[in-house]
């Protein structure tokens, strides 16, 4: 069924064989269920681990287990505490570090042991190997992040603003999917069917406790400390701590994954600290990456690990850096990232056009009303939903609550590569407002199609524009010729987001919302990064 479902995987070298209900003493000594998969054969094998909240039956237990044992790991599955049969209570991120360090005093004990471990998986999977990575045992030589986690804050929160839709999707896969695939599949459809009830309910906090069958207290935790510097969230990424060792890691995300920005920022601190470090971007959301791109995902992955535990490097790229290149449907090798590029402004004009000669002046250049009653909808981009990535947005873009401005047809391509950020100059009539703002790549047919976004607060007084930069994510997309680029910028896009009430009020308990009237400046600018080698992308 595996090799039917995705083509191009390695051929199989070993059969494979299964312990399965083992049990692992935790830290403090709740029993961790785990599950062994090894290959049939004489021999010494390097060891993988692999913690998960989400059970160990589909599609753990084909993916990870069956494929890389059939490669010629010994792969150790287990279920993190509370989830999946585990004993003790799961508790997001607080005892992950002291659970993977008792898993490999475990390993050690095993004959089948050789002392050469490595750590694979995706979402919070990639944040069990962060957490064993601050204090890393001897034996850990390699880790890959797959679409991974490491910060929990960025996670549930930008700017500030609760990321409402994917909050309630970790609810869901938190609490459902180690109980097995009906259980998390009726859940998920239960807040399909009450999503607009549940993220427009006054007020906003444990409106979701109906739907998903209880109160979750983490949950509840994460919704209500939207402040990165509150003390609820010392200790809870492992990313600065697990610079240090300098654990050779792979990492693997996609442009439209939720996770793109956290794995862009891993790859930074660990060239910096001087780690040997790959990075695979691909087309991909946070799910697809492990559906539709999984015979790439999987490649780069046993690549890394039979290098630094197999010394066998015959399969590395010669490159650092491979990316997708959206919009030609090639890849690219590089350096680094980012890499070299020349920033280029392109600013919106009073008749709807955006273009690359600079104001005059700040004046008003256009505004909308934004209505929490009726909020603006959110639309593809990094969801964890399969509502995510790349859509069509002529129907978002045709509100009046919506404003688009759009330049002229290119006559040459135009190559985007780095980070993408919007500079807004913008008033209101309240003193409080979000600004959603996106780049899009609009076709000769006009379908306008969502590249990458980024959401930001403002707090205005009186007439005077305040200004706020908005980190819209990075990008590697070329833009065709005879398309043109188009920014559009909202007041928000409901459920990614919660509503902002337009008062200041804490939005999860917020009862009284307020209508504002944003007005965006002349002297707003979106900024692109245009690849220095491969020239500008004329505009006719």
């Amino acid at each position: 069924m595996i090799r039917a479902t995705w083509r191009g995987l390695p051929v199989k070298r070993f059969d494979v064989g299964r312990e399965a209900g083992l049990v692992v003493p935790a830290a403090d000594g709740s029993p961790l269920i785990t599950d062994h998969y090894f290959p049939r054969a004489q021999g010494d094998f390097p060891t993988l681990l692999v913690r998960s909240p989400y059970g160990r039956g589909l599609p753990w237990a084909p993916q990870y287990g069956l494929l890389f044992a059939e490669q010629g790991f010994h792969v150790v599955l287990q279920s993190c505490r509370g989830t999946g049969g585990s004993g003790g209570a799961f508790d997001l991120w607080r005892n992950e570090a002291a659970d993977g360090l008792a898993t490999v005093a475990w390993l050690r004990a095993q004959p089948w042991f050789t002392g050469a471990l490595g750590t694979v998986g995706p979402s919070y999977l990639g944040y069990v190997q962060w957490a064993l990575a601050t204090d890393p045992p001897p034996e850990l030589k390699a880790m890959v992040v797959q679409v991974g986690l490491h910060d929990p804050h960025g996670l549930f929160h930008t700017d500030g603003v609760l990321r409402l839709e994917n909050a309630l999707a970790v609810g869901i896969g938190m609490t459902y999917q180690h109980q097995g695939l009906r259980p998390f599949l009726g859940a998920t459809v239960r807040l399909r069917r009450r999503l607009r009830s549940v993220t427009t309910a006054e007020p906003l906090r444990g409106s979701y406790a109906a739907t998903l069958g209880r109160e979750i207290p983490w949950l509840d935790d994460v919704m209500t400390h939207p402040d990165a510097t509150d003390g609820h969230w010392r200790g809870a990424s492992p990313a600065e701590p697990a610079e240090g060792p300098r654990v050779p890691t792979s990492l693997i995300s996609g442009w439209h994954d939720v996770y793109v920005d956290q794995t862009l920022r891993q790859y930074e601190r660990l060239r910096r600290a001087g780690c040997d470090t790959a990075l695979l971007i691909g087309p991909w959301t946070h799910t697809s990456a492990l559906q539709r791109g999984w015979p790439e995902v999987f490649a780069e992955s046993l690549a890394w690990l039979r290098a630094h535990l197999c010394a066998d490097p015959s399969d590395l790229r010669p490159t650092a850096v491979r990316v997708h290149m959206g919009g030609a449907n090639a890849w690219r090798d590089l350096a680094d990232w980012p890499p070299p590029a020349a920033v280029g402004a392109w600013f919106p004009t009073a008749d709807g056009h955006l273009t690359e000669q600079a104001p005059t002046d700040a004046a008003p250049v256009a505004s909308f009303r934004y209505d929490p009653a009726d909020p603006t909808p959110s639309l593809g981009g990094p969801l964890l939903s399969g509502t995510a990535g790349p859509r069509d947005n002529r129907g978002l873009e045709a509100r009046d609550d919506v404003l688009t401005f759009t330049g002229p047809p290119l006559t040459e391509p135009l190559d985007l590569l780095g980070p993408v950020l919007a500079r807004l100059s913008v008033s209101t009539d309240t003193g409080y407002a979000d600004v959603f703002t996106r780049l899009c790549d609009v076709d000769a047919q006009g379908r306008s199609v969502n590249v990458c976004d980024g959401l930001g607060r403002l707090r205005t007084t009186g007439d005077t524009p305040a200004q706020v930069t908005v980190a819209m994510s990075a990008t590697a997309h070329r833009f065709a010729a005879g398309h043109r680029i188009r920014w559009q910028i909202s007041g928000g896009a409901h459920p990614r987001y919660a509503r902002p009430p337009g008062t200041g009020r804490p939005r999860v308990d917020a009862t009284r919302f307020v209508p504002v009237r944003i007005t965006v400046h002349a002297d707003s600018a979106l900024l692109l990064p245009r690849d220095a080698e491969a020239g500008g992308g004329a505009v006719s």
